[in-house]
């Protein structure tokens, strides 16, 4: 059933009643970090990043890294919102046990979330795919730079992606970073298209979810299967499942609650009520 204003938020209280709640977020919620959504409404077109054509292609990884670089001088004004605090908030207050995201933007974990299980992983550690160094990707970025000097200044104007990196196509002579432990590829801690959520995480997401008393779908249309599987659990344990997002969603029939708006204002007044 869908609710408006107030009496939305309302129809959301009885899910904190019995136990905390589970929590999925998607890229919906980080909208208002100014972080553009593949599926939202105006959205362009969606080229995902194949991890089949990364480490097999040269001029694919020189393609991304630059465009990596590039688009790091837009982002560094990117900070979390008034719903990933929220939902911080409400973890510190008891009323949910974390947050599962399909985001790997770090902004759960920046806005003070203490329980957060990473499906897709997290854009700003990178690791090499041969000996499993790990290093920050400001770091790795700085190493671009001393590799190719005034490279990113020069490419500034760039179009912007929605996955946040910069378009850029002049990078044939572009040097890309190597590990400094093994010489091998570097490539960011992230499920990319082609790939699976590793068994563990999930199974920490699923530990999650089979202690809640209800499922909150915050900021996701469930476009990608990892979440679907999660409904699924909530559904076979006969939970409530509530959705908080602008625009239409896979399970939008099923939820017990659906409310059509924006996760930051939603989120923010669930707190507020929840206190």
């Amino acid at each position: 059933m869908t609710h408006e204003s107030s009496d939305a938020l309302e129809a959301l209280i009885p899910l904190f009643e019995d136990a905390p709640v589970a929590v999925l977020t998607g890229a919906g919620i980080s909208t208002d970090s100014g972080i553009p959504d593949y599926r939202g409404k105006g959205a362009p077109p969606r080229t995902p990043m194949n991890i089949t054509q990364f480490m097999e292609d040269p001029h694919y990884r020189r393609r991304f890294w630059a465009g990596a670089r590039v688009g790091a001088l837009r982002a560094s004004g990117v900070a979390p919102n008034a719903g990933h605090l929220a939902l911080a908030h409400l973890e510190a207050a008891g009323r949910i046990d974390g947050v599962i995201t399909q985001n790997v933007d770090d902004l759960h974990r920046r806005a003070g979330s203490r329980t957060v299980v990473e499906l897709h992983g997290n854009g700003s550690v990178i690791r090499c795919t041969e000996c499993g160094f790990r290093a920050a990707r400001e770091e790795v970025l700085g190493w671009f730079d001393s590799l190719n000097p005034g490279f990113a200044e020069e490419h500034a104007d760039a179009e912007i992606a929605p996955d946040g990196d910069a378009l850029v196509h002049d990078v044939d002579r572009v040097d890309v970073p190597l590990c400094p432990v093994c010489g091998g590829i570097l490539r960011p801690d992230v499920v990319y298209f082609g790939e699976l959520v590793p068994p563990p995480v999930f199974a920490t997401a699923e530990s999650l979810l089979g202690e809640a008393g209800a499922l909150l779908l915050a900021g996701t249309s469930l476009a990608v299967n990892t979440g679907v599987r999660l409904v699924h659990r909530a559904e076979r344990r006969g939970i409530p499942i509530a959705v908080i997002n602008r625009g239409p969603t896979a399970v939008d029939a099923r939820a017990t609650v659906r409310i059509d708006g924006g996760t930051s204002e939603t989120l923010t007044g669930l707190a507020s009520l929840l206190r």
